[in-house]
């Protein structure tokens, strides 16, 4: 009698162990759905029809630009620190 008794009990607990991992495969969905609202419905079956991608890619193109204006304030940055070595040489070479 024990026995299955504790065998229905370990049963109610893998039951609520697969009901909790559902919840959360459920709140999983419900995040890759928000997320896909927040990239502008790209993903799933708007992409399948070819809807809101190019807020996405307008984005993406927005992101490269900014990396190649950082890209040429640092070669700004590296002309800079060049010249001023150049120039502390020059005075080195004064002063000998």
């Amino acid at each position: 009698m024990r026995e299955s008794e504790s065998e229905r009990e370990r049963e109610r607990e893998r039951d609520r162990e697969r009901e909790r991992e559902r919840e959360r495969e459920r709140e999983r969905e419900r995040e890759r759905e928000r997320e896909r609202e927040r990239e502008g419905g790209w993903g799933g079956r708007d992409a399948a029809r070819g809807i809101g991608g190019e807020r996405k890619k307008e984005r993406e193109r927005e992101r490269e630009r900014e990396r190649e204006r950082e890209r040429e304030r640092e070669r700004e940055r590296e002309r800079e620190r060049e010249r001023e070595r150049r120039r502390e040489r020059e005075r080195e070479s004064e002063v000998q």
